[in-house]
């Protein structure tokens, strides 16, 4: 006990890389087969304290093609059998739940979110399709831990953001600290991991808390907070998503310079040009101890 591993099922922002109707700078890369990047789908982590049983944090609508290309997910043994125990979720965005319906097979496991997010899956009917007798949901109040199958223990804490799109109304709160919005840390023995792929800033108790983490996957949604705007895909800045941009004032390329942890940014828009192998961007990312998670890439402490 105390081996944690952690594999990037998914290392985009909602819409993955790239994205179905785009034609940005960076996405007509990828439609073009420019060898410089690489297709993502959307963000979410398999954790596992012993290598039998896995964690999702947080359930994409690529999770059927992430479980396919991910063999330590496989089904094994009995006819209808499968290594995936839980799914904790840090919101209910729409690329973070949307998975639990490919999860509807009466196949035991556990679901951990905050009551904010179980509230809003509950009152959507679609997802009664998870039977209440075979998948548990479990209510969990940020800041007190809880265990998971195979040894690992974990904790939510709130971070800075918003609703989710589809409740947001028109003129939303975009950095409200709630349990819609949480980070999660798992741990196993002496090693932490933090999964925070949203965040609208950081805040001295979320820096605390990373000073502490083995590994950090961290929300890297946008390079700047403009960056949809002048891109021309969208009207909306960084900060009215609920995101913090990685450049910039206030950014958290300078906000989380000096944590010791290794860091990974996750939950990349199609806009993003750290997404492109030798752009200015992502030399600056890396040149500052920053990698760029990418779907497969797997992580051991």
């Amino acid at each position: 006990m105390g081996h944690l591993t952690a594999i990037v099922l998914g290392s985009a922002a909602g819409g993955g890389f790239p994205q179905w109707n785009c034609r940005c700078s960076v996405c007509r890369l990828a439609w073009a087969g420019d060898a410089r990047v690489r297709p993502r789908t959307q963000a979410s982590l398999a954790i596992s304290a012993n290598g039998e049983d896995w964690i999702l944090a947080n359930a994409s609508p690529d999770l059927p093609e992430q479980l396919r290309r991910t063999s330590v997910l496989h089904p094994r043994g009995t006819v209808r059998t499968s290594p995936i125990k839980a799914v904790v979720l840090t919101g209910a965005e729409i690329d973070q739940v949307t998975g639990l319906l490919s999860l509807r097979e009466r196949q035991p496991f556990a679901l951990y979110a905050t009551g904010e997010t179980l509230a809003l899956i509950r009152h959507n009917s679609v997802f009664d399709a998870l039977s209440a007798d075979v998948v548990i949901r479990h209510r969990i109040v940020p800041r007190v831990p809880f265990a998971l199958p195979g040894g690992l223990q974990a904790e939510l804490f709130e971070v800075p953001g918003k609703a989710p799109l589809y409740v947001e109304g028109d003129d939303p709160a975009t950095a409200i600290e709630t349990g819609g919005t949480v980070g999660a840390e798992f741990v196993a023995g002496a090693r932490r991991i933090l999964f925070i792929p949203g965040a609208a800033a950081v805040n001295a108790q979320i820096r605390e808390r990373m000073a502490r983490a083995d590994l950090l996957f961290f929300d890297g949604t946008l390079y700047r907070d403009d960056e949809m705007i002048a891109a021309g895909t969208g009207t909306k800045t960084g900060r009215r998503m609920g995101h913090i941009s990685i450049n910039g004032v206030d950014g958290s390329l300078d906000a989380l310079a000096g944590l010791a942890a290794r860091r990974i940014y996750i939950h990349i828009n199609n806009t993003n040009p750290i997404l492109v192998d030798g752009s200015a961007e992502r030399a600056r990312v890396t040149s500052k101890g920053w990698e760029i998670a990418e779907d497969g890439f797997e992580v051991s402490l």
